[in-house]
């Protein structure tokens, strides 16, 4: 997994510098234009962290694996079941087609406002099979488990925002505060960039 994590951040490192330094200079720029907007800042790091999810994404399933023959799997299971659980081929191809869609399926919960599990269900299939679609006209495989997968990954996405939320809503109203949010978040990103520089 750290080994496919380092390759996909040394293909896309420049796309991701330029697109979060043309983004952020907007959203700066349109808080310092307008006065009626208040500046959040881990909503405007949420906001990113989708942007980014997205360009790595994007990366994955168009840079990792092309083959020229490609492939088509329309069994399901056939491809899940085909690997011993615990090794490397299992965590990268199962495992990982779920963590996959799980910041997806978090992400559109909460921008989309989804509160049912069909809804949910019905987005990460159909972005999962337009993906798929893509995959098999540039010398990938179409494989209906990757969308079985995604589908799971976007189930477990939206579950853990509405757990999170959940526990939010019983907090004491301190630690609701945006600054308790802003101060998790310069954490996260700390422990982010700190991971990138050890996988680099």
């Amino acid at each position: 997994m750290e080994a496919t994590i380092r390759e996909v951040l040394k293909l896309s490192w420049p796309t991701l510098i330029i697109v979060i330094s043309i983004i952020t200079i907007m959203r700066v720029t349109l808080y310092f234009k307008s006065e009626r907007n208040k500046f959040v800042l881990h909503e405007e790091l949420f906001g990113l962290f989708f942007i980014v999810y997205l360009l790595i994404l994007f990366q994955l399933v168009t840079s990792q694996d092309i083959s020229i023959n490609g492939g088509t799997n329309l069994i399901p299971f056939r491809e899940i079941l085909r690997y011993d659980v615990g090794t490397y081929s299992f965590y990268r191809q199962v495992i990982g087609n779920i963590l996959l869609f799980i910041p997806l399926g978090y992400f559109m919960t909460c921008y989309c406002k989804i509160k049912n599990l069909g809804t949910i269900t019905l987005v990460t299939f159909l972005s999962s099979f337009v993906i798929e679609i893509v995959q098999h006209f540039i010398g990938r495989s179409f494989d209906v488990d990757d969308i079985i997968l995604n589908v799971v990954g976007g189930i477990i996405g939206f579950l853990l925002f509405i757990a999170l939320n959940a526990i939010k809503e019983h907090l004491p109203k301190f630690l609701r505060k945006d600054w308790v949010y802003n101060v998790l978040c310069i954490i996260f990103i700390i422990i982010v960039i700190l991971y990138i520089i050890k996988v680099l």
